[in-house]
């Protein structure tokens, strides 16, 4: 296994190798039992902090929730902890234990988002539409049943398909980068080839 040792996390040993994507994801142990996978980058030998794309509005929800963590859960998850020691001690106590649980979510959710901060590049407004698919861009494209869909591209932290938002490295967001109005951009489906042509770029 090896140590972040300053970081205060193991890394198991258990990885995977995404080639197509240039990436390699590590599963990681932090203090606490929480676990939490960290991915790199890697060309030519070369591995460096996957980079993660936001838009403005994402930006500012993610650092609301780690100023809530740091601010307020830390806090509660310490009074919890105090007030269960107080009255069962450190061993063989249920509510301590889960307490400790709490903890370690809570300072490995702090960990993930102070990591994807600092790898953070800011999606800039489209103040005018762009000619081709960008991340930012809300593009209304038409599938081969005639049915017409409408989604905008944003990096991976903020996608949420179920609301019309997906990621520029998902099949269908990486399909449509650099499009233009007209082009079609052709998705691998379990089904077969998926066709959308693109009919705005806003």
């Amino acid at each position: 296994m090896l140590k972040g040792a300053k970081a205060g996390f193991v890394i198991t040993g258990s990885s995977w190798l995404l080639p197509e994507h240039n990436l390699l994801i590590y599963h990681c142990v932090a203090g606490g039992g929480m676990k939490f996978s960290l991915s790199f980058l890697y060309s030519e030998g070369v591995m460096t902090p996957e980079q993660n794309y936001l838009t403005p509005a994402g930006m500012k929800k993610i650092q609301q929730e780690l100023d809530t963590l740091i601010t307020v859960r830390r806090r509660e998850v310490a009074e919890e902890l105090r007030r269960a020691s107080e009255i069962g001690g450190t061993v063989d106590n249920a509510e301590y234990d889960e307490a400790k649980r709490d903890q370690g979510t809570v300072e490995g959710r702090i960990m993930d988002l102070e990591s994807a901060l600092r790898n953070t590049v800011v999606i800039p407004d489209h103040d005018t539409p762009s000619e081709t698919v960008t991340l930012g861009s809300i593009v209304i494209l038409k599938d081969g049943t005639g049915q017409t869909l409408n989604y905008t591209i944003v990096g991976s932290m903020e996608a949420a398909p179920a609301h019309g938002t997906i990621s520029n490295a998902s099949p269908v967001g990486n399909a449509l980068l650099g499009k233009r109005v007209g082009e079609v951009a052709e998705v691998q489906a379990p089904a077969g080839v998926q066709k959308l042509t693109v009919i705005e770029i806003k």
